[in-house]
């Protein structure tokens, strides 16, 4: 498998990761889905074939080997040559922030299972032992890979004069200013501890980091094993000041290396024999009972105990000291199987400050979205605007902004008398929440859902919680058991004609930050319906008061599954009838079985199915009886697809004005649609359909850059086409949308996309 790893690494360096023969900044206007196509394989270790018999007595992939297939996705785009080095090291690095979580969540979960000797197979028949085996088989050839990628980005960055802890480039003056830093900025904050029956063995945090050093007393002979951790607070890399003769050099070097090369100043009067650099992972998943009295203070507990979770992997430099890490195994209570020896980085995950390196020549041509056309239009009334028509933005290409001014200016409004928003991840410096408490402050009611149980972002939420409540926003927690995911927004206006609501329905969380690189989908509206039935949902979060007639939006866990699924047997009754039949969807996972079930059902019914599926996908495509009818396509490139699109042919060839077209908060997944309150709202206005289909969904169908398929051995193979390239982030960066780019754009302005009859792949 190593051997795989080499090989496609080899071709990657080489540049030959994707022959396009075309210059990749091209792009068709009316590019199509069924040129042909030339796969060749990109996974570092392709399945076996298997026979289609064997396939359809096993119809799922499994959901964590489909997530590590993900991440290997994401590798590949760090052998991406056609991408700039530092973008190429942000891909990486985040590869790296992936096996981190995956390891603190899925793999800690499994492990709980087995401990537990719970032996539920998953949804492929593998019990949690055989998962955590095929895991940990594949964990150890993605981390080899990420230390050979590591090898080769590390090279190229030396030859574009970025040094990655390379002593060898620091002058005799800056070895004076690290000193200096190392004495006065390193030295008071760390703190050696001897490590024997004198001396209790210190906690190492969650993703914590630590040295241990062997030494020999020089009075005595007498070895000590010490150890220091290296402190949360400090960062990663110490880039050395400029001097007037370095030609512009950056030289990064690791607190690590700085604390091992000036240990002796820890440790006068002995002779240090050897150290070694290690790093722990935790179980970080967060489990709360149902019975809990405080949801606040059982969550501030919980975020407490999950910094001392179980330690689920130890990665440690592969010539460390056998005694030491025979005390650390002991201490730390890790079996063998959990560590991971490296002769490269630990902790690929934070060669994220090195891509913060001020080179505007080694990363993507600077964007800056669009505010939308329309909005300017109406003067920066939002309101207004959307009381004229219905708007759709498509995040990051069209500004974030435009959510900020929607609640900033319902918080200024004198008209405005109330505001109800949930809030599931908001980022650690948000204008949404500013605005929230401006608005309580100016004496609007201000009712806020604020998810606890958002995986990580626990400890912020608590913060704004509490702020939000001191300003007097009436803050709700909503179900102990089911995540509240739905992003929705509603605005109550006094007007002339009686009250008003506005409301903002979202595929993506109110962060500031992702906003910025997670494509998505945030739809304005003034529609009676649609806001009654957000008024329903707000209640049932709020209230716990089920909603007993809903006119036109379907909520997990109460009706959205079902929804989906008489919109799948809708197409299955069409072909049926040889009427046409299509589904178009475009998320995250897919997960669930009676989900993947039901779309086999279509699929042998001779509905033809198109799925653009980021990251986990547990169905099983192209299979001769079973989902032959249906294609897998992943989209991995400089924005992280995060949309949720549904579409159902409903009668006529798609894509066409008379589908059914859906924007989600739910992705196809278990959780979603049983454990969650989500939201599915039909999009009804002309222009916003046409938009969400024909222009974002019909685009991601027809990106040839950045794609993969999926096949139904389980392997994955970039898209490739003899005819032009297209490049679906490369498009909404230079096209208006077509519901926000305003009268001022004539309709010939948007390039118009299209689909000829026929398939490939």
């Amino acid at each position: 498998m190593y051997t795989a790893y080499k090989s496609l690494l080899a071709r990657a360096v080489q540049g030959r990761w994707l022959e396009r023969g075309t210059d990749s900044r091209a792009m068709s206007s009316t590019p199509t889905i069924d040129n042909p196509v030339r796969e060749a394989s990109v996974s570092p270790a392709p399945p076996p074939r298997v026979s289609a018999s064997a396939l359809q007595e096993n119809p799922y992939f499994n959901r964590e080997l489909s997530w590590l297939s993900f991440n290997e996705r994401v590798l590949a785009e760090a052998c991406n040559g056609q991408y700039p080095l530092l973008e190429r090291l942000r891909f990486l690095s985040i590869s790296g922030s992936n096996l981190d979580e995956f390891m603190m969540i899925r793999v800690a979960g499994l492990v709980g299972q087995a401990q537990r000797g719970i032996d539920k197979p998953s949804i492929d028949g593998q019990t949690p032992t055989q998962q955590l085996s095929a895991i940990r088989e594949k964990l150890a050839v993605l981390s080899e890979w990420q230390q050979d990628i590591w090898r080769d980005i590390h090279r190229s960055l030396a030859e574009a004069d970025i040094h990655v802890a390379d002593e060898q480039r620091v002058d005799p003056a800056a070895h004076e200013w690290l000193k200096s830093f190392f004495l006065e900025e390193i030295l008071p904050v760390i703190t050696p501890q001897a490590l024997d029956p004198a001396h209790p063995f210190p906690f190492v945090q969650n993703e914590g980091m630590g040295l241990l050093f062997t030494l020999t007393r020089d009075a005595d002979q007498d070895q000590i094993i010490e150890m220091i951790l290296i402190p949360s607070a400090l960062p990663r890399f110490v880039r050395v000041p400029s001097t007037p003769g370095d030609n512009g050099e950056a030289v990064y070097i690791s607190i690590a290396s700085l604390i091992q090369r000036y240990a002796q100043k820890l440790f006068p009067g002995f002779t240090i024999e050897g150290d070694g650099l290690f790093r722990v992972l935790r179980d970080s998943d967060i489990e709360i009972e149902e019975e809990a009295e405080d949801l606040v203070r059982t969550f501030r507990s919980a975020i407490q105990r999950r910094r001392r979770g179980q330690v689920i992997q130890l990665e440690l430099e592969d010539d460390f000291d056998p005694k030491a890490e025979a005390i650390l195994l002991e201490q730390l209570g890790v079996h063998e199987a959990a560590v991971i020896k490296t002769d490269g980085m630990i902790g690929i995950d934070g060669l994220a400050e090195i891509v913060n390196e001020d080179r505007p020549d080694l990363k993507f041509d600077a964007y800056s979205p669009r505010y939308p056309e329309r909005i300017r239009e109406h003067d920066g009334d939002a309101f207004s605007a959307i009381r004229e028509k219905d708007i759709i933005i498509h995040h990051p290409y069209e500004s974030f902004e435009v959510v900020v001014d929607f609640i900033r200016q319902a918080a200024e409004d004198p008209d405005v008398v109330a505001i109800k928003q949930t809030l599931y991840r908001a980022g650690s410096q948000s204008a949404v929440i500013n605005a929230l408490i401006d608005a309580a402050e100016r004496g609007k009611s201000v009712t806020a859902v604020v998810e606890l149980k958002a995986r990580f972002d626990e400890e912020q939420n608590l913060t704004w919680a509490t702020k939000l409540e001191r300003a007097g926003v009436q803050v709700i927690y909503g179900f102990t058991d089911w995540k509240t995911h739905a992003k929705v927004a509603m605005v109550v206006r006094r007007e002339d004609d009686g009250f008003r609501t506005y409301c903002h329905f979202g595929t993506g969380n109110y962060h500031p930050v992702t906003a910025k690189i997670y494509t998505d989908l945030s739809f304005f509206t003034a529609d009676p319906k649609l806001c009654r039935d957000a008024a329903k949902m707000m209640n049932f979060v709020t209230g716990y008061v089920e909603p007993d007639a809903l006119e036109l939006i379907s909520i997990a866990p109460l009706n959205l599954r079902e929804e989906l699924y008489r919109r799948i047997d809708t197409e299955i009754a069409n072909a049926g009838k040889g009427k046409p039949a299509g589904i178009w969807m475009k998320c995250n996972q897919i997960t669930d079985q009676g989900m993947i079930d039901r779309l086999y059902a279509a699929s042998q019914a001779g509905v033809r199915i198109e799925l653009v599926v980021r990251g986990i996908c547990c169905l099983r495509p192209g299979v001769p009886g079973l989902s032959e009818n249906i294609r897998v396509k992943s989209i991995i490139g400089r924005f992280l697809e995060h949309s949720r699109i549904y579409a159902f042919a409903n009668g006529r060839a798609m894509p066409g004005p008379n589908a059914a077209v859906f924007i989600s908060s739910a992705d196809l997944m278990g959780r979603n649609l049983d454990r969650r309150v989500e939201s599915l709202i039909p999009i009804l206005n002309r222009t916003v359909h046409d938009q969400v289909l024909q222009q974002v969904l019909l685009a991601n169908m027809l990106d040839t850059e950045q794609s993969w398929w999926l096949h139904a051995d389980g392997g994955y193979s970039r898209v490739e086409t003899d005819g032009k390239p297209f490049n679906c982030h490369r498009y909404f960066m230079t096209n208006p949308s077509l519901s926000g780019r305003g009268g001022a754009l004539e309709a010939g302005a948007v390039p118009k996309l299209s689909l000829r009859k026929g398939r490939s792949g």
